[in-house]
């Protein structure tokens, strides 16, 4: 089996790569958990042998991220968003409703997301040594430190693509395989084409700062972990805040890459045949990950009062009107209108910030000053509206914030890492009927 003619998929104007291999029944959708081309992947004799594998009971889709391989190269940082909606432009592509995305590192990151906004479009997870983000912290221990970052961080900056550098990527990822010069050549070859020496850095920060660990309980696909045993840490967190997610070790494995090691590879060609022959039903999908976005006027009754009914309904309809313009501009969608303010749902939660603070802007403009709250978390769809807790911490968030300021909860800023937006820390707050403080950041 070899790979068919390379595709592109339009994600806005930008062209996302891909190719098909198989013709099984479950579209298996395979992205390169840290960076890759999709060229490489036929020029290295055991990633074909896993590629191989999986084509003998899937349609096995290799994509190549934003930014690196045969995709399009980006002035910008791709985003966990921005990748999220290229995965989906793929599938429409293809003409396919749904896949299971197969991953590994940090493309766990991507995947969760994606499965938790779009459930209906991910038929199942499986997940090698996943993290869920790039920040040491109490409860997780496993990332690198702030000086464990600075010193990668110049690693990368002075050696990505060298010769030289070569050894110490491959003692840390693949230690194997350090010797064998066919390895090291086309290891070599796959890092300077994955990405450029700028884009690597980029990538490693946009690693650093995105965190997914809120989202994990909201994805409620069947999910299958892979661990090898320098990751169970990591791998175990992922695995336990996914419901009903199933953790499978990979024992003796020695290297980030399970395809290097045939025992690794048969067991995870295994577990993914089980997921892929128990996929189908007809389900229907009540919960969801949502970025919701609140507006409130401020001091609308004072201004009604001051001015008179005729013209504050004039002012209304303008302030409506605008209101309404960004959410067209910005993909957000329209659940509820207050009067003197709006409640919409975006895809993901940078759009929904670039459209809070295009919306702070325009009113600011019209004399009607608003106060904005951003929140990501899960919803329950009753009909074409959102419920749940995550809707009542929105409009808590939107409460807290200062007239014209654009706040956002923790989990927001954390989802946004590498779109380039700033916040201010604006502490802990105790949020009305919402247990816990909560840490706000104020769109800067």
């Amino acid at each position: 089996m070899g790979p068919e003619d390379v595709f592109y998929a339009r994600s806005g104007d930008v062209a996302i790569a891909y190719q098909v291999a198989g013709d099984g029944p479950v579209d298996v959708v395979f992205v390169r958990g840290f960076a890759g081309d999709i060229l490489s992947i036929w020029e290295q004799p055991l990633l074909v042998r896993f590629i191989e594998g999986l084509g003998e009971f899937a349609r096995v889709v290799v994509v190549d991220k934003r930014g690196t391989g045969l995709s399009d190269r980006v002035r910008e940082v791709p985003t966990l968003e921005t990748r999220m909606d290229d995965l989906r432009a793929v599938l429409d592509d293809l003409g396919t409703e749904s896949a299971v995305l197969w991953t590994a590192q940090e493309g766990a990151r991507l995947a969760a997301l994606f499965a938790a906004t779009h459930p209906e479009r991910a038929a199942g997870l499986v997940l090698f040594d996943p993290t869920a983000k790039g920040r040491r912290s109490d409860d997780y221990p496993w990332a690198l430190s702030e000086a464990e970052w600075r010193a990668r961080l110049q690693e990368i900056r002075q050696g990505w693509g060298r010769t030289a550098f070569l050894d110490a990527c491959l003692a840390e990822w693949s230690p194997g395989q350090r010797d064998d010069p066919d390895f090291r050549a086309w290891f070599l070859a796959h890092m300077r084409r994955g990405l450029s020496p700028g884009s690597a850095l980029a990538f490693f920060r946009m690693m650093m700062d995105s965190d997914v660990s809120d989202v994990l309980p909201v994805v409620r696909v069947p999910t299958v972990v892979l661990a090898s045993p320098a990751q169970r840490g990591p791998a175990g967190y992922f695995a336990e805040r996914i419901p009903g997610a199933s953790l499978v070790e990979l024992p003796g494995l020695q290297s980030i890459y399970h395809w290097v090691d045939a025992a690794a590879n048969e067991i995870a060609l295994r577990e993914t045949r089980r997921l892929c022959a128990r996929i189908g039903g007809e389900d229907t999908v009540e919960r969801v990950l949502s970025t919701v976005l609140f507006t409130d006027l401020v001091g609308s009754t004072e201004r009604a009062a001051s001015i008179g009914d005729r013209a504050w309904a004039d002012l209304l309809t303008h302030h409506h009107a605008l209101v309404r313009r960004q959410f067209d501009r910005f993909g957000g969608r329209e659940l509820d209108n207050a009067g003197d303010g709006f409640l919409a749902a975006f895809d993901g939660p940078a759009r929904a910030l670039m459209c809070a603070r295009a919306i702070t802007e325009a009113t600011e403009e019209i004399g009607v000053p608003v106060r904005t709250g951003v929140h990501t978390g899960e919803c329950e769809r009753i009909g074409s509206k959102l419920g749940g807790i995550a809707v009542h911490i929105g409009a808590r968030v939107a409460a807290a914030a200062d007239p014209g300021e654009v706040l956002a909860s923790s989990t927001v800023k954390d989802l946004v890492a590498g779109s380039g937006l700033e916040f201010r820390d604006r502490g802990e707050h105790e949020l009305k009927g919402v247990p816990g403080a909560w840490r706000l950041y104020a769109l800067a």
